[in-house]
């Protein structure tokens, strides 16, 4: 297994906990891009823009939609890793997760589907500095 992200927010952790996403929980799977090793298959980005008299969060669901069920949240400043994206959402993995497939981000080799802990689907409005 692989830490995504490890050591960064334990209260997104513990937001997640009550509904650990994984595999099993999420509707609409995940996928990591194929790669060659030549260009990143991920990207890095940071949860912003939410207003605080707003939610104030950003709602990790199990499908690239509103009317998919809620996992956990994300704040202001939370960072993520994007694999894909269906539409303005961003199939991604939260910090502390793992990924069972081990070593994701940093392989060659063709396109697969992810599952572990700490994967879901969050809008594209609400995340920015994306470093691929």
């Amino acid at each position: 297994m692989t830490h995504i992200f490890s050591g960064t927010a334990a209260a997104v952790a513990l937001t997640i906990a009550c509904g650990a996403a994984s595999a099993q929980q999420l509707d609409v799977p995940i996928f990591e891009h194929e790669s060659d090793g030549q260009a990143a298959n991920c990207s890095a980005g940071t949860v912003m823009g939410l207003k605080a008299d707003g939610d104030g969060f950003l709602s990790i669901r199990s499908g690239p939609g509103g009317n998919y069920r809620k996992l956990g949240e994300l704040h202001n400043g939370d960072r993520i890793t994007i694999f894909n994206g269906s539409g303005e959402w961003l199939g991604i993995a939260i910090p502390g997760g793992q990924i069972d497939q081990g070593n994701a981000c940093q392989r060659v080799g063709p396109r697969r589907q992810l599952t572990g802990s700490g994967l879901g689907w969050v809008h594209s409005n609400w995340v920015g500095d994306i470093i691929p």
